[in-house]
């Protein structure tokens, strides 16, 4: 059987579930926004033997049967008829808990992109661009920081061709309205307020000139390849994440073979079996590395380029429900070798 994880509204799995249930897979899909307030979840050992059960919407699913997990976007963990708040935050700690310890139990599954501890492990910027520095992709010159005097060495080195990134996306309020940091060019007048950097440790880099950008969906061992034309609007010249812009082309990218078998070892070599990852090809045609999303989103690259992530998706996870589950729970995916790039 296999587990979706996820919230009901999310497109990315309406759009796979008719391919799956075209392939005949068995499955459940379940949020965790669900859980403790409208789910139970049994751990037990009894009798020599380690059972878990899951109970929703009137029925009870036994989770020794579940051979692949796709962990795609739940909810948060919520207990809303516990109205007292500090009674409340503690029962979805130990609701977290539990959790926790019931995927560590179906670590035999295979899981897409791993399983939840082990992609909060992998899930880090500086990680992913070690990596990727010793499988020989070029990666820009790079300082994570929180000292105020190493903005102005690198400003004037790169002759005040300086962008910032966050280390992760989590939105906050300024004047009660939800915000959220993208990648941004230091100018000149931004230096002053360097000390501010004390506070939030960013990512520093040079503004690399660029073509146009490619984002790289891996599935498994399969690559697709969509270019991203992001020079064609000032809108999306520095991050075409930030705005929309109907001048903003998308379209399928014959990716080198030596660039997307990178991808591939890249990926697993994270123990992960999914990923997007972001690229910027320069004006004299270099390949350069920018960050990998663990859980990034690619329905929007099925829909303005046609690339069959979705099929290549119910397809790995077809293949991985019917594969049988290993007796013990700790067993955990092998990372795997590149074969089918498109």
């Amino acid at each position: 059987m296999l587990l979706i994880i996820s919230s009901p509204r999310d497109d990315s799995v309406h759009t796979v579930r008719p391919k799956l249930e075209e392939r005949g897979v068995p499955l459940l899909w379940w949020d965790e926004a669900e859980y403790p307030g409208s789910s139970t979840l049994t751990t037990a050992f009894l009798d020599g033997q380690w059972r878990q059960t899951l109970t929703f919407q009137g029925e009870t699913y036994d989770l020794s049967k579940v051979t692949a997990v796709w962990d795609r976007r739940p909810g948060k963990v919520s207990a809303p008829e516990v109205r007292e708040p500090s009674q409340r935050a503690f029962a979805e700690h130990v609701a977290k808990i539990a959790l926790a310890g019931a995927y560590d139990l179906m670590a035999g599954a295979r899981w897409m992109p791993a399983p939840p501890q082990h992609v909060t492990a992998v899930d880090n910027k500086l990680l992913h661009l070690y990596r990727a520095t010793e499988l020989g992709f070029t990666v820009a010159d790079t300082v994570v920081t929180n000292d105020p005097a190493a903005l102005v060495p690198l400003w004037n080195r790169t002759g005040g061709q300086v962008i910032t990134k966050t280390l992760d996306y989590r939105p906050f309020f300024v004047d009660r309205e939800d915000r959220h940091l993208f990648t941004a060019v230091v100018p000149r007048r931004r230096l002053a307020g360097r000390h501010r950097l004390r506070y939030g440790p960013a990512m520093l880099q040079p503004n690399v000139p660029k073509a146009y950008e490619l984002r790289v969906t891996v599935v498994g061992e399969r690559v697709f390849t969509a270019s991203i034309d992001s020079q064609a609007s000032r809108m999306t010249a520095v991050d075409w994440r930030h705005l929309e812009d109907p001048k903003t082309r998308y379209s399928a990218y014959d990716l080198p073979r030596e660039v997307a078998d990178r991808c591939v070892r890249l990926v697993a070599g994270l123990g992960l079996s999914f990923a997007a990852l972001d690229f910027i090809v320069t004006p004299d045609g270099r390949y350069v590395f920018l960050e990998l999303n663990v859980n990034g989103q690619w329905a929007f690259v099925e829909m303005l380029t046609g690339l069959p992530i979705s099929d290549a998706i119910a397809d790995w996870l077809a293949d991985a429900t019917a594969r049988p589950r290993p007796d013990k729970a700790t067993a955990r995916p092998r990372p795997e070798e590149p074969a089918d790039v498109r």
